[in-house]
């Protein structure tokens, strides 16, 4: 916990903006998870993606999935539209979409995989494919998934993005994000952008992270039996429009998820029969779901992305891409499924009969 070192140490270490030995520790762990020879850790979620998207230039174009998470979405429509950066949003769940990658050559390739708040699966390889022909670089935000689950790199991605905050801390606790690449000229713009940015964690942020890191594989395991189990219980009952899962076979991804991922991860999606107000109704009424931002800790939490994490995105956006106003999203915590279930069932009964 020091924000200067002494000139000349072995490590050389100057000043923590541009480096600290729990800096070091985090990335070398997240590396390790994710099978790169490359991490670097940063503040938060938000910014690793303002590290990536930071390297483009005036007039360049991202090639975005559509259903990307709000801040991303902010971030690209209110902060680097600014400057001159464009955007250019796409279904790419769609094959058929995949040939604007050659049309548009745009600089970038921006992928969410399984995608906020929709559980979207993306095929991560062919993209890349596609990608690499044209020599263009592929971003996968793999936070939903975790390194645990799913490794983008190998995948045939250039950068894996995550949250750190999120499944690879896993206690709610701190603030954290990574890239994770095999490109030694990707690696020098993330630690460019770290330092000059300012967009550091803090020493003790990234010492909690690479402990909590420590019992991911747990973690995961139970987040993903509960959110199975959930999904398929909620399948079954009444009032409820849609639910979303990746290990469902009801996905309408459900085979290359299984291809992709190693398990489905712990949220869970559900569009209710019923407007905003009485989604927000059931949310708050929970007892073991707390509603709150942010997800992937031990503890259950729900949200209601169109007045929350989604609630920079337009209305009419929103709509297009399939975020309702009855759309609830459930973080599954580690707690006894059994008790999570119940939980909901009550609470669906007492406000939708």
């Amino acid at each position: 916990m020091t924000s200067t070192f002494a000139s000349g140490n072995p490590d050389g270490f100057d000043y923590t903006r541009s480096g600290n030995p729990n800096f070091r520790l985090v990335e070398e762990a997240v590396a390790a998870l994710e099978g790169t020879r490359h991490a670097t850790c940063f503040a938060s979620g938000v910014s690793a993606i303002t590290a990536v998207l930071s390297t483009l230039s005036s007039g360049d174009l991202v090639l975005a999935e559509e259903n990307v998470y709000g801040c991303t979405y902010r971030m690209i429509d209110k902060v680097f539209a600014k400057f001159g950066m464009r955007v250019k949003y796409l279904d790419l769940s769609q094959p058929s979409n995949w040939e604007q990658i050659r049309i548009c050559r745009p600089a970038l390739v921006w992928l969410e995989s399984p995608t906020n708040p929709l559980l979207k699966v993306i095929d991560i390889f062919g993209i890349s494919r596609v990608a690499a022909e044209q020599g263009i670089p592929v971003v996968v935000d793999n936070t939903f998934a975790s390194p645990y689950l799913q490794r983008p790199v190998s995948l045939g991605a250039t950068l894996s993005l995550a949250s750190t905050t999120k499944y690879i801390n896993g206690h709610s606790d701190c603030l954290g994000g990574i890239v994770a690449t095999n490109d030694p000229a990707w690696r020098d713009k993330m630690i460019f952008a770290q330092k000059a940015l300012g967009l550091q964690p803090s020493p003790f942020d990234a010492w909690l992270t690479t402990r909590g890191q420590r019992t991911l594989a747990l973690r995961m395991e139970r987040h993903c039996a509960n959110a199975l189990e959930l999904a398929r219980w909620l399948e079954s009952r009444s009032g409820v429009r849609m639910v979303r899962y990746p290990f469902l076979p009801s996905h309408p991804q459900y085979e290359l998820a299984r291809r992709q991922m190693s398990g489905g991860s712990g949220i869970v999606i559900a569009e209710l029969d019923c407007p905003a107000e009485t989604a927000l109704d059931f949310c708050r009424k929970l007892k073991y779901f707390t509603l709150a931002e942010s997800l992937g800790g031990v503890e259950s939490l729900i949200c209601h992305p169109p007045t929350m994490t989604h609630a920079s995105v337009p209305a009419e956006v929103r709509r297009q891409v399939g975020i309702g106003d009855g759309l609830i999203r459930f973080s599954v915590g580690i707690e006894d499924v059994r008790d999570l279930v119940e939980d909901v069932d009550s609470t669906l009964r007492g406000v939708l009969g």
